[in-house]
């Protein structure tokens, strides 16, 4: 049948059918939206990238109430740190070290090692274990045969030097084991006048003083206790107080104890007749 049209059949259609779709078309509306979306986007230009100075505003300085605040905030974490660390026990080698670090800026090297302390006078040390009464009767094992040959006045057998009178009363009470019918005499400040105690070491035999390092250093001083007799000095060395700090913590305890050494105690530790413990 085409071949029955002839060529008149071409030349016989009408121009809208042999004409492509116009440009507005549907083709075209999508051949436009194509291109749009694959248009590259243009870069922001270095003005609108640029953020404003105001952004970055320095830290204000702090007060002296917040600094303040800041330490003690620091202080409180410190003490929680030592409060859950393990306790270590003292040993001869500290309290050589303390006797070293005291006199290193005021004396020669010579004279710096003429204070190192034989090991001999160093009665065994607490290793946290024992109670006070324990301990003594393991580095005293003679207490008894001693203070009943004891009877010279103005004097003690055995010192036991605390940090505060308070701490004094707890390790009086806690001798009870230990003392049997030895003497005991408060050698503290709070609530004793001196007088007071040296009428009572100048009348009676006292076996026993426990106290604190100034209040037994001022009766040295005025001639109420005499140290030579002295077998025995006690520090209490490992006990913390609610700061967690020990008696050798503590500047001014440390200076009345040095201050007490050097009244005596150093010479006759180095004679070997006194011996020093740490509890």
């Amino acid at each position: 049948m085409a071949d029955d049209l002839g060529d008149e059949w071409w030349e016989n259609q009408p121009a809208a059918a042999s004409s492509p779709e116009p440009s507005g078309g549907k083709e075209g509306e999508d051949t436009e939206m194509m291109q749009r979306d694959t248009a590259p986007v243009p870069e922001p230009s270095s003005e609108e990238t640029k953020q404003p100075t105001e952004c970055f505003l320095t830290k204000p300085k702090e007060t002296k109430e917040e600094t303040r605040k800041t330490r003690k905030w620091k202080k409180k974490k410190i003490s929680e740190i030592l409060a859950k660390s393990e306790p270590k026990p003292g040993t001869p080698g500290d309290l050589q070290q303390l006797i070293k670090n005291h006199y290193r800026d005021n004396r020669s090297v010579i004279e710096l090692e003429e204070l190192n302390l034989p090991d001999s006078c160093f009665l065994k040390a607490n290793d946290l274990t024992h109670s006070l009464s324990s301990y003594l009767k393991e580095i005293c094992p003679k207490w008894v045969k001693l203070r009943k040959t004891h009877s010279e006045k103005k004097s003690v057998l055995m010192l036991i030097m605390c940090s505060s009178a308070v701490r004094a009363l707890e390790l009086i009470r806690s001798l009870t084991a230990f003392k049997g019918d030895a003497k005991i005499m408060k050698l503290f400040a709070k609530h004793i006048k001196i007088r007071e105690q040296v009428k009572l070491l100048e009348n009676r035999v006292i076996h026993l003083g426990v106290g604190t390092p100034g209040r037994i250093k001022e009766l040295v001083k005025q001639d109420g206790l005499n140290l030579n007799p002295l077998k025995f000095l006690i520090f209490d060395w490992n006990w913390r107080d609610q700061k967690l700090r020990r008696m050798m913590d503590i500047p001014e305890i440390r200076k009345e104890v040095f201050e007490l050494l050097d009244m005596g105690v150093l010479s006759l530790c180095k004679s070997e007749s006194l011996k020093l413990g740490l509890f």
